[in-house]
């Protein structure tokens, strides 16, 4: 409801400021000096201000019922999460459009300024050259934006791997996007950096998602027991959901093996603690139950 208050309140003031100038024509006010002769020439600007106002205010009622009918809380969320990327990056488009087009309509409803448009506009050659160059960045950061709103090859809450950090998508804007970091930092990179570097999407197709753990051991350890005690530990948790439970041997080094466990849970957060508790019971079963299996280097001395 108070939404629709900020919205009647911004459409009641415009329709008042365009009835302004009638409403003083007809009780014949003398315009030439004093408070109505400045509220006089104001007038066309902050009708174009109100209606700027009410337009965006607009925008933003049709943004919050278009999200009320998404929930991005239920556990399968894919869809509900890229419905909200669009609508919030759609809100934005429109916007920054009113916005620009509204300080357009206030600069050229001066006398002055319109002229200086109309010179600008003789020399549109020399002038759309300076101001493609200076401003090439930021519209291209801009055009990525909207290719970000319309590919979309990343949503809010997603999980990535950008620049070797792990995160999550927290904010996609016109010109930047927010990535949350697992310790709580924030990484903020432009919108063109998505289109011009490779970056790693593990949540685009389905909420749910694989996490890897490494152990390294001794060749002395028993793969079939320490299988056995993943298994044990996946179906003990709730982390766990049910689908992928894995263990194998990835690589064979001088000293050590390289064990991989893969497992499965039903969104990044979730996956991310469940890889933190299994590689912790992991190494806490070779220290107790095989701890001449952990890591070390041998040194055979022979009797010349």
């Amino acid at each position: 409801m108070k939404n629709f208050k900020r919205l009647f309140a911004a459409a009641a003031l415009t329709f008042l400021l365009i009835l302004l100038r009638p409403a003083l024509h007809f009780f014949h006010y003398d315009f030439s000096s004093g408070l109505f002769a400045v509220i006089y020439s104001l007038a066309p600007v902050l009708v174009i201000m109100t209606v700027a106002w009410s337009l965006i205010e607009l925008v933003g009622v049709f943004k919050r019922l278009l999200l009320s009918r998404f929930d991005v809380s239920r556990e399968d969320n894919l869809a509900s999460r890229k419905a909200h990327t669009q609508i919030r990056l759609l809100s934005r488009i429109l916007i920054f459009l009113i916005v620009f087009l509204a300080i357009g309509a206030v600069l050229f409803s001066f006398d002055e300024v319109r002229q200086v448009g109309i010179g600008l506009f003789a020399s549109a050659g020399v002038a759309g050259i300076i101001i493609g160059l200076s401003a090439q960045k930021i519209m291209g950061t801009l055009l990525a934006g909207i290719q970000i709103a319309v590919t979309q090859p990343f949503r809010e809450d997603d999980a990535v791997v950008v620049e070797n950090e792990w995160g999550w998508i927290e904010e996609i804007n016109l010109t930047y996007v927010v990535v949350r970091l697992w310790d709580k930092r924030r990484l903020v990179l432009p919108s063109s950096y998505f289109l011009e570097k490779p970056f790693q999407n593990w949540t685009r197709t389905s909420a749910d998602i694989i996490g890897s753990v490494f152990i390294y051991a001794d060749y002395s350890l028993p793969v079939s027991a320490l299988r056995q005690e993943l298994t044990r530990l996946l179906e003990s948790s709730e982390l766990w959901d049910g689908n992928v439970n894995v263990l194998q041997v990835t690589e064979a080094k001088e000293t050590t093996m390289e064990l991989r466990a893969l497992v499965s849970a039903k969104n990044s957060p979730a996956v991310w603690d469940l890889r933190v508790y299994v590689r912790e019971k992991l190494i806490e079963f070779i220290q107790k139950n095989y701890p001449e299996s952990l890591p070390h280097t041998r040194v055979a001395l022979k009797n010349s």
